[in-house]
């Protein structure tokens, strides 16, 4: 797509953030049937401000969170300049929605998503600004036919903004969601990009549009076909094994905490990703030929799907 110059819509990107979260918050309390999101209103003390809404202790969900966040400051945070270091001193201004679903039931995929809008602005310079997100599935005891349904829904939501697309943000979303230290993917992946802002204002917005809510296309029929799985006692510790992994990536390695925690944001909201419940062993081994085995065998490695 060419890049046009066009003018940059902070507020149709704030119009259609707030209506993401309002639209996500009532499908999961939809789908739940009990829990609803409690909201909580925060203001940041250098800039901003944001929304959290958290729903607890549902039939289908452990727990969920949905925030919104808008903050600004005169000073680019060091995890920002560290990836972008041409825009030290320069102020700035960020926003975007970012969720993360705990479901009850192991044969449940954890899921996350967020879109996002960042600009960088100094006097006599044109700003800077891009967009970045995506979503990516993180199963417990994956089914091929729902990791399938994940990328091709990803697939139909990229297919309008170029041939290349999906296939790019796949891989993007397979680098990035990656743990070195254990050599093994977080999840089966999804889509990730950032720094998009070569296709003009209007397609890169029209872009997180469609991947914000076509998230709720490829999550919600895996969980109606999952949720009412039979599990025990072994899946569930299993479940909060794997949660581990979960904790470790958005502590060590992803961005957007580092960023929130850097620039001063809210602790709560920005460590709401984490999962309610959680537990490490060490030295965990699956047993040979068990559904926890083919977990690490079959789906912890980038695959075409």
């Amino acid at each position: 797509m060419p890049n046009l110059p066009q003018q940059v819509d902070k507020e149709a990107v704030k119009r259609f953030l707030l209506s993401l979260q309002d639209s996500i918050c009532a499908a999961l309390e939809q789908e739940d049937g009990v829990a609803i999101f409690q909201e909580d209103a925060w203001q940041r003390e250098a800039g901003g401000g944001g929304k959290s809404r958290v729903l607890r202790e549902g039939t289908v969900f452990e727990q969920a969170g949905v925030n919104f966040s808008h903050v600004f400051g005169d000073k680019m945070p060091g995890s920002a300049t560290a990836h972008r270091p041409e825009l030290a001193g320069r102020s700035f201004e960020a926003m975007g929605v970012s969720l993360v679903v705990h479901p009850n039931n192991p044969h449940v995929p954890t899921s996350h998503a967020n879109v996002r809008f960042f600009i960088a602005e100094k006097e006599g310079e044109d700003p800077v600004w891009w967009f970045g997100g995506g979503f990516d599935l993180t199963p417990f005891y994956p089914v091929e036919e729902d990791c399938v349904h994940w990328h091709q829904t990803a697939k139909a939501i990229c297919a309008p903004f170029g041939d290349d697309v999906y296939q790019e943000h796949k891989a993007w979303c397979d680098r990035y969601f990656f743990l070195p230290h254990r050599n093994e993917t977080r999840g089966v992946g999804g889509l990730f990009f950032d720094d998009l802002n070569s296709w003009g204002f209007d397609a890169s917005l029209n872009y997180i549009e469609a991947v914000g809510q076509g998230f709720l296309d490829a999550y919600l029929p895996i969980v109606q076909k999952r949720k009412d799985t039979e599990y025990g006692e072994r899946e569930r510790q299993f479940q909060l094994y794997r949660r581990g992994r979960y904790v470790e990536f958005n502590l060590v390695y992803d961005r957007g905490t580092l960023f929130g925690l850097q620039s001063g944001g809210r602790t709560e909201s920005i460590l709401m990703s984490m999962p309610p419940l959680v537990r490490w062993q060490y030295g965990f081994e699956p047993e040979v030929g068990s559904a926890e085995e083919k977990l690490y065998t079959e789906y912890l490695t980038p695959r075409d799907w």
